[in-house]
């Protein structure tokens, strides 16, 4: 039955309340970067936007000033205590580090052994995609003891290339998945013909496939990025003097209570590269989550 223009505008109404209150609390993360100490702890009135905006939050965080000569120099002393570090400079170096790297190497291994499993046919095919599948399910703090012990044996703890292997490991499988359903879309019969041109398997592979699925290899990278871009738990324990961002922003609760400017100002930023990576690959991203289901 066809939607009357009522019921159309119905739709898309709920559609904007829903993304609404999904947004909203980004929204309010991000306006919490801007404000004041003194306008994020009032407790008389919820401070929307009656308040001067500041850039001193990122100028700690992103800049490496010093908090107490800030709040000096703008005349505002208003909970100047704690003595935790604030800037996150070598915090974020060290994430954009990890993060590329295992994203590249989750891609390079995923791309080559999705393509084995999309095109080749053997007994127990499916329990393995099944097998790879229930990986993803395993909740890190389940393997993290194990790990703990063979990093310290392979002087791998608290060393960015650790995190990188340990980041792999967990993005492999949905990696694999991913980038199966992409080659899938592609028929059979495109490498049947390069075959019969003289072509070989690797051939195949590498100059008429992969170019094929180049959209499903950005996807997968950029959710590949942004798993190992907010992962936490792995990286809290496999780590110390190196700190990823969301283990970083735990440091901004100190003696004197959450520094919430802080932790709001480095959070809008971390958020900033996975939400542009996104809109830049959105359809690719949806279509590959479905697992194929969905079509051009």
């Amino acid at each position: 039955m066809q939607e009357t223009f009522w019921q159309k505008r119905l739709r898309d109404v709920a559609a904007v309340l829903v993304v609404g209150v999904f947004m909203f609390p980004l929204f309010w993360w991000a306006l919490t970067s801007f404000k004041p100490t003194s306008a994020i702890f009032d407790k008389d009135e919820i401070i929307w936007f009656n308040f001067k905006p500041t850039l001193v939050n990122y100028a700690v965080t992103m800049l490496g000033k010093s908090r107490a000569e800030l709040a000096i120099e703008s005349g505002n002393t208003f909970g100047i205590g704690g003595a935790s570090s604030y800037d996150s400079r070598q915090t974020i170096i060290d994430s954009l580090i990890i993060a590329i790297g295992a994203t590249a190497l989750t891609v390079l291994l995923a791309v080559i052994a999705s393509y084995a499993l999309s095109r080749m046919r053997f007994r127990g095919r499916q329990a393995y995609l099944n097998w790879i599948l229930s990986q993803r399910f395993m909740p890190p703090i389940a393997i993290i003891v194990p790990v703990v012990f063979m990093f310290h044996y392979m002087s791998l703890l608290d060393t960015r290339l650790g995190l990188i292997i340990v980041d792999t490991l967990i993005n492999l499988p949905i990696a694999v998945l991913l980038m199966k359903s992409f080659y899938d879309d592609v028929p059979v019969d495109v490498d049947e013909a390069a075959m019969i041109d003289g072509a070989s398997r690797l051939q195949i592979f590498w100059r008429v496939v992969l170019p094929m699925v180049k959209g499903g290899v950005a996807a997968t990278a950029v959710l590949c990025f942004i798993f190992s871009w907010t992962e936490f738990l792995l990286s809290l324990f496999l780590t110390n003097s190196i700190r990823t961002l969301p283990v970083k922003i735990t440091t901004f609760v100190t003696s004197t209570g959450s520094e919430w400017g802080f932790i709001a100002a480095l959070g809008t930023t971390a958020v900033i590269p996975s939400f542009i990576f996104i809109l830049l690959v959105q359809k690719q991203l949806v279509r590959g989550l479905t697992l194929g289901s969905l079509k051009e």
